[in-house]
C-alpha cells in the first residue's frame, strides 16, 4: 500500500506543482508506474477547480467565478496541459514531415499556430462551462479532468512513443500500460461520471472517444505514435469534448 501512495504522489507531483512529502521521491520505478494514476489526479484538479469556482460565486459573478476556477487548474498544473497542446499545434502546424514536428514540438517559444490554439481553447472551454447548469457545474469539471486524462492514458497504452531520444521531459512515464494498470486508471477515470446524468454524460463520453480516437490516428499518421505534447494536447481536447457532449440536447 506505502508503495501505491508513493507511486501515485510521485504522480502527483510529475503531473502538477501541488506540494507532496519529500518521503514519497521520484525514484525511476515509481514514475514508470505513475501513469495508471494519471486519472486521479485529474480527479484532484478538477476538485480544487469546483472549489474554486464554488467560493468565488458566493462574491462574484458566474462569468468570473468560472475564470478564477479555471485559472486555479493551470496554476494547479503548472500549464503543463495548455503548454502541451500549443506545442502541439505549433509542431502539426509547422511540420512537415514527422522531424520537423517533433523539433518544433521541443522548441519552448510558442508560434502563431500556438497562441491562436490556446486562446481558442480557453474561450471555447469558459462558453462550454458558462453553458452548464451551475448544479452541474462542479461534479463537470471534476469528470472532465478525470476523462480527459484517461484518455490520454489510453494512448500511452495503444501507441508507441514516437521520440527515439531520451531527452523527453516525459519519457520516464513513457511505458505502455498493462491490463491491471489500465483498469485502476479507467476506475479513477470514469468513476465521477456516475455523478451526472443520462444521457448527457453518455455524449460526454462518446465525444470524448470520437476525439481521443481521431486524435490518435492523426498521431499515428504523422509522427507515427505520440509525444508527452499530444497527450497533454488530447487531455485539453477530451476536456472540452466532454463538456460539450454534456451540452448536446438531441431531443429538441
Amino acid at each position: 500500500m506505502r508503495n501505491e501512495l508513493a507511486t501515485f504522489l510521485a504522480a502527483l507531483r510529475f503531473f502538477t506543482r501541488l506540494p507532496t512529502p519529500a518521503w514519497a521521491g521520484h525514484s525511476a520505478v515509481q514514475l514508470n508506474g505513475a501513469a495508471r494514476y494519471f486519472p486521479l489526479v485529474g480527479i484532484l484538479v478538477g476538485a480544487l477547480g469546483a472549489g474554486v469556482t464554488l467560493a468565488a460565486g458566493l462574491a462574484l459573478p458566474d462569468s468570473l467565478a468560472v475564470v478564477l476556477g479555471m485559472a486555479a487548474t493551470v496554476l494547479a498544473t503548472g500549464a503543463f496541459h495548455e503548454d502541451a497542446f500549443a506545442d502541439s499545434c505549433d509542431g502539426f502546424g509547422g511540420g512537415w514531415d514527422k522531424a520537423q514536428v517533433l523539433a518544433i514540438m521541443k522548441d519552448s517559444r510558442i508560434g502563431s499556430y500556438g497562441a491562436i490554439g490556446i486562446a481558442l481553447m480557453l474561450l471555447a472551454k469558459w462558453n462550454a462551462l458558462m453553458e452548464l447548469q451551475w448544479e452541474v457545474l462542479p461534479v463537470a469539471l471534476i469528470a472532465a479532468h478525470a476523462v480527459s486524462r484517461f484518455a490520454a492514458t489510453m494512448l500511452m497504452a495503444a501507441l508507441d512513443y514516437a521520440r527515439d531520444d531520451d531527452s523527453s521531459k516525459s519519457r520516464p512515464v513513457a511505458k505502455r500500460l498493462g491490463g491491471g494498470a489500465l483498469a485502476i486508471a479507467a476506475l479513477c477515470g470514469l468513476a465521477p461520471c456516475a455523478l451526472l446524468p443520462l444521457p448527457e454524460v453518455g455524449y460526454a463520453l462518446a465525444a470524448v472517444a470520437v476525439v481521443t480516437l481521431a486524435a490518435a490516428r492523426y498521431f499515428v499518421r504523422r509522427i507515427g505514435g505520440y509525444t508527452g505534447d499530444s497527450l497533454g494536447a488530447v487531455q485539453q481536447l477530451a476536456e472540452l469534448a466532454f463538456y460539450l457532449g454534456l451540452l448536446c440536447d438531441f431531443s429538441s
